[in-house]
Parts: C-alpha cells; sequence; structure tokens
C-alpha cells in the first residue's frame, strides 16, 4: 500500500493515537474517530486519574512515615496529613483534560484528523473498502467515510452486576470517585484484582478506612503469591480489613451508607461501595457483521499477533481484543497493525517481554516468566530475593517493606524474569525489562556499574548472587 492509505482508527485512546501518529509519519491519510475524548478512557477517567489519585496518596504517606527519619510536623510524633478530595479531584480532572489536549493537538501536528463521533460500519460494504457511518451523541447516522484499512481501539468499560448497578454517589465503578466531594468514611472495595487492589491501597493511604473483599483467599490472585503477601501485610498494618474468599451477591442502599450482600449470607457494611469486578470490551454496535469481524469466545475481537482480526484488512488493537489489558500493551498492539497494513517489517508481540505494574503502596513490578511458570516447573530457573530493607539507600529512606526477586536459566545465567516490590518499582523494573527482552545474562546486570547507594544496587546485587562459574564468560 502506497502514501495514499485511508486509515480509519475507531477510538482515541493509547492504542488509537499511537498507531494514529505511526500512520501518519507512514504518510498515510488517517481519520481517528473519537466518542469520548482523545486519549480515551486511559487518559480521562482510568489510569490516568487512578494514577494521579495514589500519587497524592503517596505524598500523604511519606508524610505520615517521615517520624521514621526523624521528621515531624511538630516535634517527633506522629504526623498527620489532611486531605481535601475536592480540591484533590479537581486537580486529577484538569490533569486528565490537560494530557488528552496534548495528545490532540500532536495529533493535529502530525497532520491526522479527528472527528467527534463513534463509527461504524456500515450495512453495505463496498469492494475492496470498507465504508463506516459516523454517528453524533444520540445515536444518529451523520456522514460516512471509505477506508482501505481499519483499525479498531475502542477499548473496555467497567464490568457492572445487575445487583450492584452504580448510582455515582454511594455504589460506584472506577469513574465515578472523581466526583466526590469528601473522603468516604467507611468504603468497600468489592474486587482485588488491579483494579481493586490500587484503589484500597489509595484510599486507606489516604486514611480511609477500607474494606477489601476478595472472592479469592489473597488479594492479586494474578501476581506473585510473595508481592501479594507484602501488600496484604501494609494494607492491614494501616488499619485496612481484608475479607477473603467471599464473593458479592450485590449491593443494597441502607440509610446512608451500603451493605454488601455476600453469596455465603454475610454483609459487610460501609459508606460507599466501589466496585472493581473486572471490565467489559466494547465491541458493541460497531456493526461488525457487516464487515464479517469475528469476536472470539470471551467476546472480544479475535486478533492474530500482528492486531489483525478476521478480516485481512481490518485490525484491533487494546482493551477490546482482551490481550493484555495494559496502556503500553495497547499502543504496541496498535504500532504492530499499522506497521503490518503499511508493509513495514515488523515482529509480531511478545507478551514475555512486557512489563507490568500494579500501583499499590508499594507497587509491584512484574516482567517475563513468573512464579508460576517457575514453581511448576515449565520454566526452569535458578531464582534469588532480597529484602528491600537490606539495600542501604531504602535504610536511609525508612523503607522497609518489599524486595527484589529475579530468576535466570540454569545453564546460561540469562534473565528470564523478575519482580521488585519497591516504592517506585515502576522505574526500578527497566533493567530487568532490559535484560529479558535482550536477552542479558546476570553476569551482564552485575558487572554494570550503576550507582551507589541506590535502590537500583538491589537489582545487581541479586545478579551477583546468582552469577556462578558457567555463568561467565
Amino acid at each position: 500500500m502506497g502514501s495514499a492509505t485511508r486509515i480509519a482508527i475507531v477510538g482515541g485512546g493509547p492504542a488509537g493515537y499511537e498507531s494514529a501518529l505511526v500512520a501518519a509519519q507512514l504518510g498515510a491519510q488517517v481519520t481517528v474517530f473519537d466518542r469520548d475524548g482523545v486519549g480515551g478512557a486511559c487518559v480521562l477517567t482510568d489510569c490516568v486519574p487512578s494514577k494521579t489519585l495514589i500519587a497524592t496518596s503517596d505524598r500523604v504517606t511519606a508524610f505520615r512515615d517521615a517520624p521514621r527519619v526523624g521528621v515531624g510536623a511538630s516535634g517527633l510524633g506522629r504526623a498527620e496529613a489532611a486531605v481535601d478530595l475536592a480540591v484533590v479531584n479537581e486537580r486529577i480532572k484538569d490533569l486528565a483534560r490537560q494530557q488528552s489536549e496534548d495528545i490532540a493537538a500532536r495529533l493535529a501536528h502530525e497532520g491526522v484528523t479527528v472527528v467527534a463521533g463513534a463509527a461504524r460500519f456500515a450495512e453495505r460494504q463496498p469492494p475492496r473498502a470498507h465504508l463506516l457511518e459516523v454517528l453524533d451523541a444520540s445515536g444518529a447516522v451523520v456522514d460516512t467515510a471509505q477506508a482501505d484499512v481499519v483499525l479498531l481501539a475502542t477499548g473496555g468499560t467497567p464490568r457492572v452486576l445487575p445487583t450492584a448497578t452504580p448510582d455515582g454517589e454511594r455504589i460506584l465503578s472506577w469513574r465515578d470517585v472523581y466526583e466526590l466531594k469528601e473522603l468516604p468514611e467507611h468504603l468497600v472495595v468489592v474486587g482485588s484484582g488491579v483494579t481493586g487492589a490500587e484503589f484500597a491501597s489509595g484510599y486507606s493511604e489516604l486514611g480511609v478506612p477500607v474494606t477489601l473483599v476478595s472472592s479469592r483467599d489473597r488479594v492479586l490472585p494474578g501476581e506473585d503469591p510473595d508481592a501479594a503477601a507484602v501488600i496484604e501485610h501494609v494494607f492491614t498494618s494501616r488499619g485496612g480489613t481484608l475479607v477473603k474468599q467471599a464473593r458479592a451477591a450485590g449491593v443494597r442502599r441502607v440509610g446512608d451508607g451500603v451493605s454488601v450482600d455476600l453469596v455465603d449470607g454475610r454483609t459487610v457494611s460501609g459508606s460507599h461501595a466501589l466496585m472493581c469486578v473486572g471490565s467489559a470490551p466494547n465491541v458493541t454496535g460497531l456493526g461488525l457483521e457487516h464487515a464479517g469481524v469475528e469476536l472470539d469466545e470471551a467476546g472480544y475481537l479475535k486478533v492474530d499477533r500482528v492486531s489483525r482480526t478476521s478480516v485481512p484488512s481490518v485490525y484491533a488493537a487494546g482493551d477490546c481484543t482482551g490481550v493484555l489489558l495494559l496502556a503500553s500493551v495497547a499502543g504496541m498492539q496498535g504500532r504492530i497493525a499499522i506497521w503490518h497494513a503499511l508493509g513495514e517489517a515488523v515482529a509480531p508481540l511478545r507478551l514475555k517481554t512486557v512489563a507490568a505494574n500494579v500501583f499499590t503502596h508499594p507497587e509491584i513490578a512484574t516482567v517475563g516468566v513468573g512464579y508460576q511458570a517457575v514453581a511448576s516447573g515449565a520454566a526452569p530457573a535458578r531464582q534469588v530475593t532480597l529484602p528491600l530493607g537490606t539495600n542501604p539507600r531504602a535504610k536511609m529512606q525508612g523503607l522497609r517493606e518489599g524486595f527484589v526477586k529475579l530468576y535466570c536459566r540454569p545453564a546460561t545465567g540469562a534473565v528470564i524474569g523478575g519482580v521488585v516490590v519497591a516504592p517506585g518499582a515502576s522505574e526500578l523494573v527497566y533493567p530487568l525489562a532490559l535484560a529479558v527482552q535482550r536477552g542479558l545474562t546476570v553476569n551482564d546486570l552485575a558487572s554494570t556499574i550503576g550507582v551507589y547507594p541506590a535502590l537500583s544496587g538491589s537489582v545487581s546485587e541479586a545478579a551477583r548472587r546468582l552469577m556462578s562459574h558457567d555463568d561467565l564468560d
């Protein structure tokens, strides 16, 4: 395909805007159809706002823990911070809008056309092209557009239980919390996956009494169990309550609060309930049947490793594909789709090299092979775990909870995975991600001279612990 290739992108989130920038730079004619605002839910209601809230809670944590290093608000007693949630939430929304405006400006600078409105495949499709209908906020068709290639990047939306429908006041989705003017008196978080754990941790650090309801026997069932144990310990030590093996049947408004009814007959009461029970892909109303685009068994857009759907000229990227619900993965899926569609050299998506982070307190960052694969023997590995408290910089900063865990191949010493549990783990995991991506060995990490003292020193120390004579060149 040449420079006149018409590319239509449905959705302006990370998958959409990242792919639009690549397509424009490669000379395509690019149109993004965006219903909710450039940046999508990731920027406007989900990832950016939640991490901004958590960044605020980090400040409260630092203030509260200052007496550990001899600093107090008055004397050397317990430091207390006052949180004005109305101001916090207004700042969060302002930052989200600014980020959206920055992305829109970048798209305009690169020559990308952004159309405000949803888009769907028209009932009748032309030969060797795609016809899209453009819809306004009311759902009325206001225009049409033709494209040679279509990328669907429609994202996802919070999953709703019929018995716990958010009302925006007491029963909340994670997109409702930024309208609160005051801190909840007692927040019940339903769901202990990444989103639930992050909000439970964030509000707990802000000083809110939080009860976390988990359907499993631990929080973060998809993460390293040692890492999850640290999060549980920190959460409960801050006064949080864990209710495990407790599946929610529904949530009721009771007076000025809520009652979370559990399947086993128990109830959990609070002032507010925050529902974090997963997300659902935005795949309805796209006219997929008119283009012949198929869904997989779980209801996501079915794609291969270069983001193609069942129709060769229709691609999909991001949360609507269910591949791995991370903004970084969405962006890479979108870029891969465009490179492939425009005939550029492209490597298929490699999920084993993706770094992920849980923004709890402390954070959990992971990359490569994880606990389950090593414990089951599916991925033979040597491993070492270093407590963060042994790191000199951590001691200086008064940090106590966390660790660095490193996995390498038994014979070659090649780094195949790692876990970092620490404040700022999202930054510390980068050398491990680079090692996994590039096939570096523990000898490579250990022989790299870093800064002393630094938290990253635990990474090189873990590598030194794993070195053996077989690892050396």
